[in-house]
């Protein structure tokens, strides 16, 4: 299976979903050269193709060649199987026919492996200690959290607001604790 960042899979999910699997508008946070490098990675690896646009039909424009006509981009065959949409056209770019890995088969289908992977942490990584810390009952303080990782203050903080909240879902607490301070906690 490949590997997809989130902000390739968001614009082949969001193609996935136009008519004529149009990939454009991309993101509003995806802008200049952010665009571009996510765009030429998509299409090195098939996943996405440049089609004349037709204007008259109002296509949203990718680049203009130069002659006076522009570009779209549009999500492949190959780019819809890499996020689990199965399509019926033959026209998938090289390397797409070739045979997929097989997973091993189970006995009973499971809906886990429609949904996405969930982000785990690594064992031993200063995020793991975070999250343990924070599941711990009573929580724990930004001091202590600064002296078990080595995190400055605002590294820690951004870690719980990035990586536990956006990134792995969790719901984080923080309530101001007499003879204390502020403790922050993972409310599953």
């Amino acid at each position: 299976m490949t590997k997809l960042s989130d902000t390739q899979a968001i614009i082949l999910s969001a193609a996935a979903q136009r008519p004529e699997h149009i990939a454009l508008p991309l993101p509003e946070s995806l802008r200049g050269g952010a665009a571009a490098k996510v765009v030429g990675a998509l299409l090195a690896k098939g996943f996405l193709e440049e089609v004349d646009a037709d204007m008259r039909k109002g296509e949203p424009v990718w680049r203009e060649t130069g002659d006076g006509h522009g570009v779209t981009l549009v999500a492949t065959d190959a780019g819809l199987a890499a996020i689990g949409i199965e399509t019926e056209g033959a026209d998938a770019p090289a390397g797409a026919n070739e045979a997929p890995i097989e997973e091993p088969a189970t006995d009973t289908p499971t809906e886990a492996a429609a949904a996405p992977k969930a982000r785990t942490p690594r064992e031993g990584t200063k995020q793991a200690t975070l999250i343990a810390m924070l599941r711990a009952p009573g929580g724990a303080t930004l001091d202590e959290i600064v002296a078990a990782t080595g995190w400055l203050s605002h590294t820690a903080r951004g870690a719980m607001s990035g990586a536990l909240k956006k990134k792995l879902g969790l719901t984080i607490t923080s309530e101001k604790v007499d003879g204390k301070g502020r403790v922050y906690a993972i409310r599953d």
